[in-house]
């Protein structure tokens, strides 16, 4: 449900593109069940306008089950990396840095400083929110034996996180000896850099967000301009699938609970269309499209806010330890440059020594152009007028959660959505259908070239036929 008080045109606006919003029609389906029909659900073997759509509704709500699971893998991942409520080192899930018995010993004294900062949790929305979490699943923390049960869950759940990861490292080991394999049979194809395998589809849906996928779509967007696949002026109407919220991060490196929660990647697009002059600042407008209804709140409260002059500050911290190739380095440097004003950023705790630290304060315009809407969007789309759809849209690692199914559901409920010509980039290969609006139009590699570091990642340019 998206909050729209006291928001006038842009509440009547918000609202008018929710209430568009449906599952896709049998009809525009057909064409991917019949071509998938040896690897349909059950449900939907021979299936009919009927079939499809009592499908979609359950499918719909065991995707958005999903969530939860990701928010306790962020519970797991506070305990681990926090900072805000203990004294406490922090612990690494690779082992490093700890001996076994000091491991157990900190790990302890973690979930005992935890269990205590939950039950008194001030105004440490983290905390807060975990608290919430725990109390739907029926643990009141109100009691000594509440205090028992929170201390057990935590720590299951912490086992649980450590068995997927084991899993994970194994899916995508095998995804890497699948592109060996494939780079040995054929020449180097650089679209292989999408294939990820759907490698979290039976993962908790997380809504981690980094700096890194931002860069990589600004290179992207750079390489669309030089191509002379978009012009200047040409963007207008954006839309961001899953932006995130930054809770805190499973990787540790960029792991950070010192500042508030914040979504980047709206507010970076934005930024880096005004930069590379694909759109005009004040003819730009965007929506969000999220089935979290933490981050579509999270955003229609930065957009109250902003209804009262008030801006939006992104805290930009990194890690100098780590290293970084020079062009991310440079974007690091300016993102935000274009939507808003540098201020003096939150001061971290002294365990991050080293850590370099930028903060940006977002413009009120810059927030209102941002409409938050709730849609999934591998069921979901909106039903929009040819003149309303959109130039752009970006995803990045979001399809990643899906099976091919899903993911080719998805590609076809967003080019509904797109104007003729129309993009969508994204950093995961989406499987195509035969008679499909959608089609892989190229990629875009970015080298993540660093001293110690070579990494090439890559983002994919789909676009409406």
């Amino acid at each position: 449900m998206i909050v729209l008080r006291g928001l006038g045109i842009s509440a009547i606006l918000a609202t008018a593109l929710a209430a568009s919003r449906a599952f896709a029609p049998y009809a525009s389906v057909k064409p991917i069940l019949d071509e998938q029909r040896d690897r349909l659900p059950a449900e939907l073997r021979n299936a009919d306008d009927a079939k499809w759509l009592a499908w979609a509704r359950q499918q719909d709500k065991t995707i958005r089950a999903r969530l939860q699971q990701g928010e306790l893998d962020s519970m797991v991942n506070l305990l681990l990396y926090g900072t805000s409520f203990t004294k406490q080192p922090r612990i690494s899930m690779e082992g490093e840095g700890l001996t076994e018995a000091s491991k157990a010993g900190v790990l302890r004294a973690r979930v005992d400083d935890l269990v205590a900062g939950l039950a008194s949790p001030g105004d440490n929305e983290r905390l807060i929110f975990v608290q919430h979490l725990l109390r739907s699943q029926g643990i009141d923390l109100g009691t000594s034996k509440g205090s028992k049960q929170t201390g057990v869950f935590i720590l299951q759940n912490l086992l649980r996180v450590a068995q997927e990861r084991k899993t994970l490292a194994q899916r995508a080991a095998e995804a890497e000896r699948d592109a060996v394999a494939k780079a040995e049979t054929k020449t180097d194809d650089p679209s292989s850099l999408l294939d990820r395998s759907s490698l979290f589809r039976d993962r908790g849906v997380s809504l981690d967000t980094s700096i890194s996928p931002n860069f990589s779509i600004e290179q992207a967007l750079r390489d669309l301009k030089q191509r002379g696949v978009l012009r200047e002026g040409q963007v207008a109407r954006v839309a961001v699938i899953g932006p995130g919220l930054d809770f805190i991060d499973k990787n540790e490196a960029s792991a950070y609970d010192y500042y508030p929660q914040q979504t980047l990647q709206p507010f970076a697009l934005y930024d880096s269309l005004v930069r590379l002059k694909l759109a005009k600042a004040d003819a730009l407008s965007m929506s969000i499209f999220d089935i979290s209804s933490s981050v579509i709140e999270h955003i229609q409260r930065a957009r109250e806010r902003a209804m009262k002059k008030m801006g939006y500050v992104i805290q930009l911290p990194r890690d100098a330890a780590v290293p970084w190739p020079p062009e991310l380095i440079g974007y690091w440097k300016s993102l935000g440059d274009q939507v808003g004003t540098a201020i003096a950023p939150m001061t971290p705790p002294r365990i991050f020594q080293g850590l370099d630290t930028r903060a940006v304060q977002v413009r009120p315009d810059v927030i209102l152009a941002c409409r938050p809407v709730d849609l999934n969007i591998v069921l979901e789309r909106l039903n929009l007028a040819a003149p309303d759809r959109f130039d752009l849209m970006v995803a990045t690692n979001i399809f990643v959660y899906y099976d091919p199914f899903e993911q080719t559901l998805a590609l076809e409920n967003a080019g509904a959505m797109l104007k003729s010509g129309g993009l969508l980039l994204t950093n995961d290969r989406l499987p195509v259908v035969r008679g499909g609006s959608m089609r892989l139009a190229g990629i875009t590699v970015v080298p993540y070239d660093a001293p110690g570091v070579s990494v090439r990642q890559a983002v994919g340019w789909y676009r409406k036929q």
